[in-house]
């Protein structure tokens, strides 16, 4: 990404000044990755199992308690890729923009907490790996620009509704042979959202602009699915979801 700032930059300076055409909407393709990601993918219980049986024949009466911690996205999942298309239609010092765009985050694996085995007075750690993070949003909004030159500095706000897809866990506890695999976590489904931008877009020529950008993005807590894990006292781990991202994209645009 500091890459293609750069190449805007150079970009920029070279291009000589010219004329925004504001009579007519403008079509973008943006694309990027969110450089932060906040908020936890689960919170942390404790929930006694009287008996590991169920989940491994061999461990037939011990007793155990399960000491999940909270995980944060950041904790989960790598940086995400964003891609999109937007349509804007001018007015005056800014512009009314629509966008259509996908969220994506590969499956991340890390240790959620312990199950505590008073026979063995030990704690064996427990793993969890949870499915992507895919997303689409629909989002319209509205930038303003501080200046009509050949370098113009914009704020945005926006508005919009985001689909989730589902994501399931597999969760092992390594020590005792035991694994819950594809067990139901979220739901798909449609969340509320809504952010911020400040960003820079340069003028290439008449019809043509390439922009750089950062921003902010909150969307709301995701459907929990307890149809696997309530049975194991942990309902309330998936109570939550909610996260704020801060992507960082390049935009290029097209005015007709």
């Amino acid at each position: 990404m500091n890459r293609l700032l750069s190449a805007a930059l150079i970009v920029a300076c070279l291009s000589p000044a010219a004329a925004m055409a504001q009579d007519g909407p403008s079509f973008s393709l943006f694309g990027g990755r969110e450089a932060d990601v906040k908020g936890d993918v689960h919170k942390g219980a404790i929930a006694p199992i009287a008996d590991l049986g169920p989940l491994n024949p061999a461990l037939a009466g011990v007793a155990a308690e399960l000491r999940i911690e909270s995980r944060g996205y950041d904790d989960i999942y790598s940086e995400a890729n964003v891609f999109g298309v937007e349509m804007a239609w001018p007015t005056q010092g800014g512009e009314i923009f629509g966008q259509l765009a996908s969220t994506r985050s590969s499956e991340g694996e890390v240790q959620v907490g312990g199950a505590f085995v008073p026979a063995l007075d030990a704690t064996l750690p427990v793993f969890g790996r949870f499915g992507r993070y895919e997303a689409l949003a629909l989002e319209g909004g509205y930038r303003h620009y501080f200046s009509d030159g050949n370098a113009r500095p914009y704020l945005a706000g926006r508005l919009g509704a985001t689909r989730v897809g589902s994501i399931d866990a597999t969760f092992t506890i390594p020590a005792a042979d035991i694994t819950l695999s594809n067990v139901p976590f979220y739901e798909s489904g449609w969340i509320l959202g809504g952010g911020a931008d400040f960003g820079v877009i340069w003028q290439l020529s008449e019809a043509a602009s390439l922009g750089a950008e950062i921003g902010v993005r909150y969307h709301g807590k995701l459907k929990d699915d307890d149809s696997a894990i309530g049975g194991l006292g942990l309902a309330s781990i998936n109570d939550t979801g909610a996260r704020t991202s801060f992507p960082v994209s390049m935009r290029l645009e097209f005015r007709f």
